[in-house]
């Protein structure tokens, strides 16, 4: 939320780290989502407790650039994170437990997935990676699935994306339960999500709206362009923007332009020269340039690619904002640039504490 306004915290609020200037790839947000909401569903509402949010200190000189701490702040939170992991079984509870199916061999998905179980580990929840062929059948990965929704040592569930072409995404998706659905991609959660109620959320919109909470952005009557309209990415963090901020699930109450590969390039750079926050989840590499933005605006950039470095014809990863031509008055926040998975942790286990009449199926949001 903004700093517009100024409310109690909800009970399912949530805290979250996003990194800096030139920081980390995607991967590390999906180790952060899961470790988010299986620590979520797992603290007790018999438990007591209260959130105090610690924001970033930034610059006091009006209009200058903003450079966020990640990795500070990352060590906090995974520190708060391991805290609650261990009184939760020190209190005579079985230690969190997460299961990711890995189906085929894709290097990407190989590296996703090797993040999230590292960060879990280091919060001290337990994992495992369940391998199977890309010739597995959809039926088969929907009866696995069914036995992991079915199992009790099971707290968190996510099978990694995308899947082999015979396999329908959406139907495995919606087949893991709703309760156990740390990625938030059931029907169900993004149902909750689009009508202002708690629900678990995909980890890169929960990140961005944690930046611009915790940055003290002001998100109410702000314009806000949002580049791109993924299902999973671009939508939810429009949805997220737009909505009340006095609801279940407060919103930002921004007045929020989504755009995407049929907006033309110049009626993209209209609406981005008045917006006071600029968001690209587009995976376009420099979609975003320094004459796009105006004075004091926020571009918040969690755009992916992979490209051809020029000078070491090497493959690297790149946003869709073009910092080299970034003013230094533009505050901006990037995924690029490290493969550390601590530097994301994202963690509502203070306000968890809190949620004396949530529903544990309710937790998960911010």
């Amino acid at each position: 939320m903004g700093a517009g306004r100024r409310r109690g915290l909800p009970r399912c609020s949530g805290i979250t780290v996003r990194p800096a200037r030139a920081s980390f790839p995607e991967l590390t947000m999906a180790a952060a989502s899961f470790i988010t909401s299986l620590v979520t569903r797992l603290l007790r509402s018999a438990q007591s407790g209260r959130l105090h949010q610690r924001p970033f200190h930034l610059s006091a000189v009006r209009n200058e650039a903003v450079v966020i701490s990640g990795r500070k702040l990352a060590e906090q939170i995974k520190q708060e994170v391991r805290q609650e992991v261990e009184e939760w079984v020190a209190s005579g509870n079985k230690r969190p437990h997460l299961s990711v199916v890995l189906v085929g061999e894709n290097p990407a998905s190989q590296s996703y997935v090797l993040n999230k179980t590292r960060a879990a580990a280091s919060v001290g929840i337990n994992s495992e990676t369940i391998l199977k062929p890309a010739s597995i059948s959809e039926e088969e990965l929907l009866n696995l699935i069914n036995k992991l929704n079915n199992d009790d040592n099971v707290d968190g569930l996510l099978v990694q994306l995308p899947l082999p072409e015979h396999i329908d995404e959406r139907k495995v998706c919606n087949a893991v339960s709703p309760d156990k659905d740390v990625d938030g991609f059931h029907v169900i959660n993004v149902g909750r999500m689009c009508l202002d109620q708690c629900s678990m959320l995909p980890a890169t919109p929960w990140g961005v709206w944690e930046i611009i909470k915790r940055t003290g952005i002001p998100t109410l009557g702000k314009n806000v362009v949002v580049a791109g309209r993924s299902k999973n990415v671009g939508m939810p963090i429009a949805m997220l923007l737009h909505t009340d901020g006095a609801h279940e699930r407060p919103g930002g109450d921004a007045t929020v332009t989504i755009s995407h590969r049929y907006t033309p390039k110049e009626e993209l750079k209209k609406h981005t020269a008045l917006a006071d926050i600029v968001i690209s989840a587009a995976g376009i590499p420099n979609l975003i340039t320094a004459d796009m933005i105006k004075e004091g605006a926020a571009v918040i950039d969690v755009g992916i690619n992979r490209i051809q470095d020029p000078i070491t014809a090497k493959p690297k990863l790149v946003g869709d904002v073009d910092f080299e031509g970034t003013p230094e008055w533009v505050a901006v926040s990037s995924s690029r640039g490290s493969s550390d998975p601590e530097i994301e942790l994202k963690s509502p286990v203070l306000p968890a504490l809190q949620a004396d009449s949530l529903p544990l199926s309710h937790r998960g949001s911010p």
